[in-house]
């Protein structure tokens, strides 16, 4: 069941679709899974080197987000500024977080120590990675693999890697491909086992924002792997919801 970017694009030519090739293989929850996919109970992973594999147990995947209870909402003001809004992209919504320190209080507000300034290192992609892993009880090899980091954060030696999505108006997108989460929080993994960096604390961040009558909702979800070496141990660490509303401040 593996198959490559030269087949895909073959059966995109044929289709006569302009839809980029290279996009087709990345579902990012399973509303986008054609339906004959989703029947039979296949999800798609990356082996690297250009080439895809479909795996049985779509519940090995894909994660659903957890409900969000009524005590886990904050209502969060803040200075606007006139970039916040200008662009919908991945990285403004991160960057809009960060800025307006909800990434700081979600991450470190109940810690023990002076969280100080946390340091942020935006956007990245790592090429050339290469990595095994078990799908429940698949193992599944990885080979030039290019892994996207969209943001991490480290404090203190507490390392968190961050994805970033819009979701529709009044709609709440409700699963996620684990990989997106899980690749990344496993290229820290194996730079810790390796003894490459001090990481005392490894963690992975789902982020999404909805835009509401011109303010935003923004929902975060901490999660970790109980066993780095299986996709399928996600755990939930906590969650919270921040509305944010834009107050003007009077001058100081």
């Amino acid at each position: 069941m593996e198959f490559d970017n030269k087949l895909v694009k073959t059966v995109v030519g044929k289709c006569n679709s302009n839809t980029n090739p290279y996009d087709m293989t990345k579902i990012d929850d399973i509303s986008k899974l054609p339906e004959t996919v989703i029947k039979a109970d296949y999800f798609i992973v990356h082996l690297g080197n250009g080439k895809h594999k479909f795996v049985k147990g779509i519940d090995k995947g894909y994660h659903t987000f957890e409900k969000m209870d009524d005590s886990e909402v904050i209502e969060w003001q803040y200075r606007p500024s006139i970039l916040n809004d200008f662009s919908v992209s991945e990285a403004s919504i991160l960057s809009l977080a960060n800025n307006q320190k909800i990434l700081h209080d979600f991450l470190y507000r109940y810690q023990n120590y002076d969280i100080g300034i946390p340091k942020m290192y935006s956007s990245e992609r790592k090429r050339g990675v290469s990595f095994e892993y078990f799908a429940g009880n698949e193992k599944l090899s990885f080979e030039n693999l290019q892994i996207e980091i969209d943001l991490t954060l480290e404090n203190a030696g507490y390392v968190t890697v961050f994805e970033g999505k819009n979701s529709k108006l009044n709609r709440w997108t409700e699963n996620f491909n684990i990989y997106q989460l899980y690749n990344p929080f496993r290229y820290y993994y194996n730079l810790k086992q390796n003894n490459k960096l001090g990481i005392e604390k490894l963690t992975a961040c789902y982020l999404i924002r909805q835009k509401n009558k011109g303010n935003s909702i923004i929902r975060l979800y901490n999660y970790t792997f109980e066993n780095p070496l299986d996709i399928t141990s996600v755990k939930l660490l906590k969650k919270r919801e921040y509305h944010l509303k834009k107050k003007e401040f009077e001058d100081e």
